[in-house]
């Protein structure tokens, strides 16, 4: 499941101010309603993802993590989320497993951050596939000033709307395959 905050026209790019309950609240409607389409054809809930602005906010703001935690416990899936921020402390501490993943369309910031902007930019497809053999082999990467920094290395993100996802996704599957063996 990838819930968001009820921003519509922002594509829950956009922060908004919710309390906890009304948060954990929209979110089980929305897990809620994916799993009950996965249900109808005999598939599970695999895990959850929080979307956009709502990531950034659960990444530093305790009670939208809390939130999210609120809804995951109806669901019992594992949550992902960044390295180094209350996603990693407090999904855990819930009792929910914690997967930290890594970006391989967007920049990160000195301290570890993601750089999220509203619309994505294209991706050398051969330099996201090396990073993402740093991140798996290391768990590192560099920032945007090229500061060696951590990151997750559980799971990838490619974006859908980066122009040229297919071929990033491609090339990080290939780096990938390569690597294993």
């Amino acid at each position: 499941a990838h819930p968001s905050l009820p921003d519509l026209q922002g594509f829950g790019r956009r922060e908004m101010a919710m309390g906890r309950e009304e948060l954990a609240a929209c979110l089980i409607y929305q897990i809620g309603a994916l799993s009950g389409f996965l249900a109808a054809e005999g598939m599970p809930l695999n895990h959850i993802k929080p979307h956009g602005a709502l990531y950034g906010m659960a990444a530093r703001q305790a009670h939208v993590a809390e939130a999210i935690c609120d809804a995951a416990d109806v669901f019992r899936v594992p949550i992902f989320g960044l390295p180094g921020t209350l996603h990693e402390t407090i999904y855990p501490a819930r009792g929910h497993r914690y997967v930290a993943e890594y970006y391989a369309d967007l920049d990160y910031t000195d301290a570890g951050g993601v750089i999220i902007t509203r619309e994505h930019a294209p991706v050398d497809p051969t330099e996201a596939a090396a990073r993402c053999r740093r991140a798996i082999a290391e768990g590192r990467g560099t920032s945007i000033n090229g500061a060696d920094i951590i990151v997750g290395r559980d799971s990838i993100c490619i974006h859908s709307d980066t122009p040229n996802a297919v071929a990033v996704a491609e090339a990080v599957r290939a780096a990938i395959a390569t690597a294993r063996t």
